[in-house]
């Protein structure tokens, strides 16, 4: 279950600013392990993640991708390595805090709060936020999910699969 080389894409920032994009790395992973008791789980991952660019990471099941993702925010705790965003290394910060430095994941399987509204659910992915920052990001996920605003007071449990997948993204 160790994770030595993940597969790495990447594809340019989606941009048309023809201006040279930032080189210095959102986020940046040094040397990362993790382990769950005596397992190690992923071992000595390096990666960068620069504004703009979609990364995806590539591997079988069970070779340490959601533990990658889960340790970046800070559980599980890394036992090795370092992990910095935007310049600052956050590898030891609480979940919480991390989350509030707008770090978060959109969990597979499509966990919504099945008997909250969309509006109510999207309100849950900002809980750390204050009313106009929520709105701005609620608006913000209606514009890429248009879908989403005319469902915004149906129950999250009553939409389709691919709704549902839609809302657990934007929470995020």
């Amino acid at each position: 279950m160790s994770m030595n080389a993940p597969a790495i894409t990447t594809k340019p920032p989606l941009n048309s600013n023809p201006v040279a994009p930032d080189t210095t790395p959102m986020l940046e992973l040094r040397d990362i392990s993790t382990h769950y008791g005596a397992i190690c789980a992923v071992n000595g991952v390096s990666l960068q993640v620069r504004r703009g660019e979609i990364v995806s990471l590539i591997g079988a099941n069970g070779a340490g991708k959601t533990t990658l993702l889960m340790t970046v925010c800070g559980n599980p705790r890394a036992s090795g390595g370092s992990i910095w965003f935007e310049g600052e290394d956050i590898t030891n910060l609480p979940t919480h805090q991390t989350m509030r430095k707008g770090i978060a994941i959109s969990p597979e399987g499509r966990r919504v709060f099945p008997d909250l509204t969309v509006t109510e659910n999207l309100k849950m992915g900002g809980f750390f936020l204050d009313k106009t920052a929520i709105d701005a990001g609620m608006k913000h996920v209606f514009k890429l999910f248009p879908r989403l605003q005319e469902r915004a007071n149906q129950r999250a449990g009553l939409m389709s699969g691919g709704e549902q997948q839609m809302l657990a993204i934007g929470r995020a």
